[in-house]
């Protein structure tokens, strides 16, 4: 047999097996074309709610090593500093990546889908914050921090300019105005509260030089909510504006720039996407456009300007005068989608829902001997899910990391970057304060904070007094050994 005949024979079964095969497939097709189709079941809709966003939080449940080398998933009481995305934020990003082109500077069909998406976006951030759209613009920042330094380096023209601030405000709303004109500070009462009547004596003692007041919405280290509302009467009544940090916010209480009358009207809300279940930094000023556009951020490239010659440049008008360099796109579709997924949640059910984690917190707390528990715990309304405290002869340090290695628990440990709000809180004087170096070792004082997720659980808070407990003893007696640990820090 030659080597052609060989081949034939060799493939012959094949064939008449697939002839077979599709003879059977055909007629099989035609049966089924006689049939009465099936229905097809489309997928349904996910309605988010606080009873199911869990399901929906990326890495809630991803286990952890523990000191012992058992694995168990995290309890995650460090919402304060981030959140975890949500998954369908993370899906939104993804799915736009698949149309993802350069911003505003493209000729293609990707670049013309993703800047019209970004430009669209500002409106959905304006309504978020229930912001007037004929007056206000957004501008897309990195961070809450990166806002309000664009927003001293834009609006304070004198180092004679004159801000009003608080001690309980974060150092993204302190330092930025502090290194570029004079700050006036109101005092807190003794258990962290704003007090009110002392922001009116320093707006009538400084007889309209202020130009900007400045306060945090919700503190991060009490939970304390501000009424910005009553703040921006008093600011507007003295010639100011107001400008309010709302990093701790955005994610707990729904907001609105707008207030019963103008005058109550707040000027500038600045905010972080991370601090909302948006992952990739984010956020936004929110702002009136036509002060904006009277002032230039110290951050220049490209994007911000029509024209530039040797010895001349146009800038753009604001947002875009703000928005110097390549945008961080994948930041602005998880920020909008995020929104929408709150607002879904509904903020009347978050708040009820913080309000059980702390209240059952709280009470918890109250149970262990020797504990300190910072802000009001009687009246605990005004506060956002966040709960801080110490003990009077544990070391705050040598707490925190024994809840996370040996409970699997993450808290926040230190001063939380409000400095000067924590030790007035730890009755600690600015002459002492000044011998420390850094807050973030058992030597320096410090305090846990606990801060409360929508996705977090009455469970969670049960889990953690328990293990709390449980360390108490072995947390003293660790103190104790310690040269390095003071038991009141």
């Amino acid at each position: 047999m030659n080597k052609t005949a060989e081949k034939i024979f060799r493939v012959l079964p094949a064939l008449l097996l697939c002839c077979t095969l599709t003879a059977g497939c055909s007629q099989q097709g035609q049966s089924d074309s006689d049939a009465q189709p099936e229905e097809t079941q489309e997928a349904e809709e996910v309605k988010y709610t606080i009873d199911n966003i869990r399901d929906y939080v990326v890495g809630v449940d991803e286990p952890v090593e523990l000191a012992d080398g058992t694995k168990q998933p995290l309890i995650n009481f460090d919402n304060a500093a981030t959140t975890p995305p949500l998954k369908p934020v993370m899906e939104a990003i993804d799915n736009e990546m698949k149309m993802y082109g350069s911003i505003g500077r493209g000729f293609s069909e990707k670049s013309n889908h993703s800047t019209d998406l970004y430009r669209e976006a500002r409106e959905t951030v304006m309504k978020y914050v229930n912001a007037n759209l004929d007056t206000n613009t957004a501008i897309y920042v990195n961070s809450t921090t990166d806002g309000l330094n664009k927003l001293a380096s834009a609006l304070i023209e004198s180092e004679d300019d004159i801000v009003l601030a608080t001690r309980m405000e974060h150092h993204a709303d302190d330092l930025p105005w502090r290194e570029r004109c004079q700050v006036v500070y109101a005092e807190v009462d003794e258990q962290g509260r704003i007090i009110y009547d002392d922001m009116e004596r320093l707006l009538d003692e400084y007889d309209g030089k202020i130009k900007y007041v400045c306060v945090t919405a919700a503190s991060n280290v009490t939970g304390y909510i501000t009424d910005v509302h009553r703040v921006a009467k008093m600011a507007h009544e003295h010639g100011a504006m107001i400008i309010v940090d709302g990093a701790q916010i955005v994610a707990h209480r729904e907001f609105s720039m707008q207030g019963e009358t103008p005058e109550e009207d707040i000027d500038f809300f600045v905010f972080s996407a991370h601090k909302m279940y948006s992952p990739y930094g984010g956020g936004a000023i929110v702002g009136p456009w036509d002060i904006l556009d009277k002032h230039m951020p110290e951050f220049y490239g490209g994007g911000i300007v029509n024209i530039v010659t040797d010895s001349t440049v146009s800038y753009k008008h604001s947002p875009e005068s703000y928005e110097a360099g390549s945008p961080n796109y994948a930041a602005v579709v998880g920020m909008a989608k995020a929104m929408e997924i709150l607002k879904e949640v509904g903020f009347d059910a978050i708040e009820e829902h913080e309000k059980k984690l702390n209240a059952r917190l709280i009470e918890g707390l109250k149970k262990i001997d020797n504990i300190i528990i910072y802000g009001d715990t009687e009246n605990i309304d005004d506060r956002v899910g966040v709960v801080s405290f110490n003990f009077n002869d544990i070391n705050s340090y040598i707490m925190a990391v024994n809840l996370a290695e040996k409970g699997g628990i993450a808290t926040r440990r230190g001063a939380f970057c409000a400095h000067t709000y924590v030790w007035r809180l730890m009755g600690i004087s600015d002459e002492e304060a000044q011998t420390f170096v850094n807050c973030i070792d058992m030597k320096t004082p410090g305090m846990i904070r606990v801060s409360f997720g929508i996705y977090n659980t009455e469970e969670e808070v049960d889990k953690f007094l328990e293990v709390l407990s449980s360390l108490v003893d072995e947390s003293r007696e660790t103190t104790k050994l310690s040269s390095e640990a003071k038991p009141e820090y």
